[in-house]
């Protein structure tokens, strides 16, 4: 199966180990990060949504007049803005950007976070109404008629866009999480299932909860799988295990300086950084390349557990992943810009090229050949 690569589409140069250079929206750097993406092998960029930081969808917007090629994923908040609205909008940016949008929906894991924004919903509250928000989008998108809708959230009639996505039927939709309510939502309306880097077992265990949770919603498909990491490479693994000392050194610095990003209190509500905090806690260094000291060092705040080694390392380390059913790998650094360049040019080749070799010998056996693990499996 083919192997996309995700990558952040920053509005300026600060992460968890230095401070931006300059405003928080910076244009230039918007510009200079997405084409270095593009130029560098990866398919598409993140978007991301937190309250107070630019408009994701302006930003990507004006991404998508300056880039040809680079797809989006536009994350989004059902509470900022009306469904009617929202699948608007999203329907004119995927025209801007000839069909490359993708929208990833945000249920929301904090409730201080969604209150920042007036959110005062349980997380149960929002789980149910994101899945009513996604199914009015996707209406919105593919109905060419007025419809009504009287739902447990939202309540409108007499509703018909004059704007359509560019891709036929519709965007794709992105969802994520690591509870029950995350993998039933996600289950039943993603195309695209999102998880933070967790050991080879767990992940294995995820991913096999999503596929329940497709099935439990009657679905004959099952989402796709993408699985994100922040890469510490370099050309040797002792560079490489000296630079990743260095960013989380860099990283609790800034942190007792009150300049990182983590969740308020000792513990975070979201199950998916209960989960990151708790695998730092059983061990640093688990299968290959993964290291959890870069996740505790933020209280587990978003995608934060490493792979660390050399480009080949960390490569083998994502075809791991990819033996999983994980076709989808997102990877942040942390010099945002840098890393994009170091990690297309070093680990993005040498993954696709394993890729391509196991796909050519897979057709190549024919569609109902057993892979070659497997039959020595069932052999014995």
């Amino acid at each position: 199966m083919p192997v996309e690569f995700l990558g952040i589409a920053a509005t300026n140069d600060g992460s968890e180990t230095g401070a931006r250079s300059g405003a928080a929206f910076d244009k230039e750097y918007t510009l200079r990060l997405a084409r270095a993406h593009e130029d560098h092998g990866w398919d598409r960029v993140l978007f991301a949504y937190s309250s107070g930081s630019p408009i994701p969808s302006p930003a990507a917007a004006y991404l998508a007049a300056k880039v040809e090629k680079l797809q989006i994923l536009l994350a989004h908040r059902p509470n900022v803005s009306y469904p009617t609205y929202a699948a608007r909008s999203f329907a004119t940016l995927d025209q801007i950007s000839d069909g490359r949008l993708t929208v990833h929906f945000i249920t929301g894991g904090s409730d201080h976070e969604q209150g920042r924004e007036g959110d005062t919903l349980t997380k149960d509250e929002r789980y149910a109404r994101t899945r009513e928000y996604i199914d009015i989008v996707k209406q919105v998108w593919t109905r060419h008629e007025a419809f009504d809708h009287e739902g447990e959230h939202y309540r409108f009639h007499d509703f018909v866009s004059d704007v359509f996505p560019a891709q036929l039927p519709r965007p794709g939709v992105s969802f994520g999480g690591s509870s029950a309510a995350a993998y039933a939502a996600g289950g039943a309306e993603a195309d695209v299932f999102c998880l933070w880097g967790e050991p080879l077992a767990e992940t294995a265990q995820q991913i096999e909860a999503v596929k329940a949770a497709a099935k439990a919603a009657g679905r004959t498909d099952v989402p796709r799988i993408q699985v994100a990491f922040r890469p510490i490479i370099a050309p040797t693994e002792e560079l490489a295990w000296e630079k990743a000392h260095r960013t989380v050194g860099a990283i609790k610095e800034r942190r007792e300086q009150g300049l990182v990003r983590h969740h308020r209190g000792d513990n975070p509500q979201n199950a998916g950084s209960q989960r990151l905090i708790a695998i730092a806690e059983q061990g640093e260094r688990y299968d290959r390349a993964l290291w959890t000291p870069t996740a505790a060092a933020t209280g587990g705040a978003g995608n934060s557990n490493a792979l660390v080694g050399t480009p080949e390392t960390v490569a083998r380390a994502l075809l791991d992943y990819y033996d999983l059913g994980v076709d989808i790998l997102s990877a942040r650094g942390y010099d945002l810009l840098g890393d994009a360049i170091d990690f297309g040019r070093h680990v993005i080749p040498l993954v696709r090229e394993e890729v391509a070799k196991r796909d050519a010998e897979r057709a190549a056996r024919g569609p109902h050949a057993l892979d070659p693990g497997l039959a020595a499996a069932v052999s014995g």
